[in-house]
């Protein structure tokens, strides 16, 4: 998968039970703007509309199954060889005695079982989806993994062209009198640091503000304290990535909530975000 990002499109298909709404989701978290269970037909619609947004659809993954019905299922072939855009097919399957023994536990019926056993209906749709199976990419059999498994076989698939990455990075400033806030992840304390409350001209002002931010700029204290958490960061996000974490919230706070926790938030976001890092800012206390 060494595509341009933007003009690529990856497709799950596979047998009902074989964990395609595991693999989406795992490819969602990655960023992915997943649809499942599109009728096939449409997919030269959506590979216009993705061709003509990059920006909106940089990575997009479709779900397409035996609901899609005999009939399309046998022109996907060729209707995926015709798109203009690079696309990859993941193939899911497992099994059959496993694939039974998941129906069983979830109780979900086999979209194929209408007037058939589980294991006709089973052996029908492996027969349907062969076809799929032979063009695919990447064939996974999923009989002997569970689901953190695969979701890491998936998130392997697309590691060697994007690299994993932390979905949602949010950076939080906070006070540490008003509470600590019960979402984050992971908590730094920058009580340590000069406080420019001290500072009769500073008091009122916020470390969003110039004159706090030159203030707290020029020391160096300060300057080593983003330095250390930022080198901390940068070397474990992609390990907390590895684990499959999609989502971290990263809380640095002060007494107050209002001076060198919001300014070191900034600062690290603006440093990230050079660096291609998609953060978001909240800063609780200025927003009370």
């Amino acid at each position: 998968m060494n595509s341009e990002p933007g003009k690529r499109m990856i497709l799950i298909s596979g047998l009902s039970g074989s964990g395609k709404s595991v693999a989406l989701k795992a490819l969602e978290d990655q960023g992915f703007y997943c649809v499942d269970n599109l009728p096939a037909g449409l997919l030269p619609a959506l590979a216009d509309e993705v061709g003509g947004a990059p920006d909106r659809y940089p990575r997009i993954a479709v779900g397409i199954d035996a609901r899609a019905g005999r009939a399309e299922l046998q022109c996907l072939p060729a209707l995926i060889g015709s798109l203009p855009l690079s696309t990859d097919l993941i193939f899911m399957t497992a099994e059959n005695p496993v694939l039974i023994q998941r129906f069983s536990e979830t109780r979900r019926r086999h979209p194929l079982s209408a007037e058939r056993t589980l294991t006709q209906a089973i052996d029908e749709e492996r027969a349907l989806l062969e076809p799929l199976a032979e063009r695919a990419r990447f064939v996974i059999d999923t009989s002997q993994l569970n689901i953190h498994q695969l979701r890491r076989r998936i998130w392997d698939l697309v590691r060697p062209a994007e690299g994993l990455e932390i979905a949602n990075l949010v950076l939080e400033s906070f006070a540490f009198k008003h509470g600590v806030p019960r979402e984050i992840d992971l908590l730094f304390d920058a009580r340590c640091l000069p406080n420019p409350h001290w500072q009769d001209h500073l008091r009122e002002a916020t470390g969003l503000e110039r004159s706090v931010r030159d203030y707290l700029a020029g020391e160096t204290m300060v300057q080593s304290f983003i330095d250390d958490i930022d080198q901390f960061l940068r070397r474990w996000l992609p390990a907390w990535a590895d684990e499959q974490r999609s989502h971290m919230t990263i809380a640095v706070g002060c007494t107050g909530g209002q001076h060198r926790s919001v300014y070191v938030i900034d600062e690290l976001a603006a440093r990230w975000r050079k660096r291609g890092v998609k953060a978001l800012t909240h800063h609780r206390e200025l927003q009370r």
